[in-house]
């Protein structure tokens, strides 16, 4: 494949995730980790640009709703993952990518296992514990596979009262936690010049997915949505753990 091929494919990638995670709320680091591990040359490079243009999604939507995070809810489980996902992203300098991708082909078929049959199924107390929990689960898939959105989403949807305390909340926890991790992975030698290309070019295709899905999001069914990128995820497990 050409290398303007993998660039198209690359800023594609990154409008469809941008678009689902400003429609819905999450999503960026599961949509584009089906596919980037594919087009970059290492997996510790997918997760690094993965991780930036998650934090780019992220920013503004964080900024503009930041009177409306309730930080005693948020800090503990944002903590909790900033210090986990920092031994996870070391310990992907030490495994080989081929046996990431087969991880992440076997996660990403979990993932979606669970989004079709599970989620609106487990309602959790929200506390300490689950603070503590959730954000350890997240820490290692954000550091091992650049989706720590699952666990804690899990969390949020339980401790929230308002629409705008779960978008402020997700926003904010997305941008911190990927901008951190970003520094980890470029001090693990992940973040390198390719990475730093290819997220220059996809820069105007995450605005537009975030300007496009802020238009759409009044006027789309996020369940059929959702669905459709739980599919999605299906396909790209089977493929990528049997690739």
């Amino acid at each position: 494949m050409s290398e303007w091929a993998i660039v198209l494919l690359v800023c594609l990638m990154a409008f469809v995730a941008s678009f689902v995670q400003r429609a819905s709320g999450f999503g960026f680091g599961i949509v584009v980790m089906a596919v980037f591990p594919h087009l970059l040359s290492s997996y510790g490079e997918s997760t690094a640009l993965s991780g930036i243009l998650a934090a780019l999604t992220s920013v503004v939507t964080a900024v503009k709703m930041r009177r409306f995070v309730p930080w005693r809810k948020l800090l503990p489980i944002l903590v909790t993952f900033l210090v986990v996902s920092f031994f996870a992203t070391g310990f992907v300098a030490h495994v080989s990518g081929g046996e990431m991708k087969h991880i992440l082909g076997a996660v990403l078929i979990i993932v979606s296992l669970y989004f079709f049959f599970l989620s609106d199924r487990i309602h959790l107390r929200p506390g300490l514990p689950l603070q503590v929990g959730m954000g350890t689960l997240s820490g290692v898939m954000g550091g091992l596979f650049a989706m720590q959105g699952p666990p804690a989403v899990i969390y949020f949807i339980s401790s929230t009262n308002t629409k705008e305390e779960y978008i402020a909340m997700t926003q904010w926890y997305f941008f911190v936690g990927n901008a951190m991790m970003t520094m980890y992975r470029f001090f693990d030698g992940f973040v390198t010049a390719s990475v730093i290309s290819h997220a220059a070019f996809a820069i105007p295709a995450v605005i537009a997915g975030i300007i496009i899905g802020d238009k759409a999001s009044g006027h789309i069914r996020l369940s059929l949505l959702r669905r459709l990128v739980y599919a999605f995820l299906a396909v790209s497990g089977v493929i990528t753990l049997l690739s």
